[in-house]
């Protein structure tokens, strides 16, 4: 019994030499947090870019503005008024707004000076037009007939038209956070591998010693599992913390901006979901490539 006795506390002072002495020991944790802080930026910034650029597709899609181009004011006035009037009749249009001539100045000022204002220079009247839902290019062809009807001053432009290549430009910047996240990953899983396989070659006299003792393999490769997936632990917990921290600075400048197009620049809950499971995927992962790696540097050994 005493022989018995001595092989078990030989054989766990042998796991306990497999195992990290304190928290964040040694570069191993560092280096996942610095990966899972730079990996849940990128995730949240394609995520919510990928929510901007569908924000913008829902707003603009069956949204115009009809532009009476005349030099004359009273006949531009004259013919907005009959335009307006064709619009709120037409089955295709569900709202039709004359946009304030005098708002419309000032927005223009920083760009064309006081002359937008004093009325020096003719500001076409605008007309803003929300479609009905469904087939926007159909009944945007069909207004825009209805319009030439009226006049060959009158042009009707849809919103989505002006906002497409930043639409685009969105579009790309999510899909290169995307690839980001995966190289990440890709990076982060090398990592594992290379610090599983120099704990096993640090440690082949303990393992030596677990085999006599009669752990197998499996037992062994569990071992070099819990402690990687420790280090993943630790690590994963202090990057996403840390990236959390500065994903709501940027949110509360964001906000500080005022900007509607910025402010398209949001997460919705699923998006904070799929963030907090990032760090347990990443520790999934990490212990998973530990016990393969180990399981397969045995393998050779034997």
């Amino acid at each position: 019994m005493m022989a018995g006795g001595s092989d078990r506390r030989a054989a766990a002072a042998a796991r306990r030499r497999l195992l990290p002495g304190g928290r964040l020991a040694g570069p191993m944790p560092w280096i996942i947090a610095i990966m899972m802080f730079l990996t849940v930026l990128a995730a949240a910034a394609g995520l919510a870019l990928a929510a901007a650029v569908q924000s913008m597709s829902d707003d603009l899609a069956g949204r115009a503005t009809v532009q009476v181009v005349e030099a004359d004011q009273q006949v531009r006035d004259r013919i907005a008024a009959q335009a307006l009037a064709s619009l709120r009749g037409a089955a295709e249009v569900r709202a039709a707004t004359a946009v304030d001539p005098v708002r419309l100045a000032e927005q223009l000022r920083p760009w064309l000076g006081e002359e937008a204002v004093n009325g020096d220079l003719p500001v076409p009247a605008l007309i803003d037009v929300m479609l009905t839902p469904g087939d926007a290019g159909a009944k945007l062809e069909r207004l825009r007939a209805r319009l030439r009807a009226l006049s060959p001053t009158l042009r009707m432009e849809p919103h989505a038209a002006f906002l497409q290549p930043l639409a685009g430009l969105l579009a790309a910047l999510g899909w290169l956070a995307g690839g980001v996240v995966a190289l990440m990953a890709l990076a982060t899983g090398a990592v594992v591998v290379l610090a599983a396989r120099g704990a096993h070659d640090s440690h082949r006299g303990t393992i030596e010693v677990l085999h006599l003792m009669g752990s197998t393999d499996v037992q062994i490769a569990r071992l070099f599992q819990r402690r990687i997936g420790m280090d993943a632990l630790m690590g994963s917990a202090l990057g996403f913390a840390f990236a959390i921290f500065v994903l709501l600075l940027i949110g509360l400048r964001l906000a500080d901006t005022g900007s509607d197009l910025l402010g398209a620049i949001d997460l919705s809950w699923q998006g904070w979901l799929a963030l907090a499971l990032i760090p347990v995927a990443g520790i999934v992962l990490a212990m998973v490539i530990a016990r393969r790696t180990v399981l397969r540097a045995l393998g050779r050994t034997l």
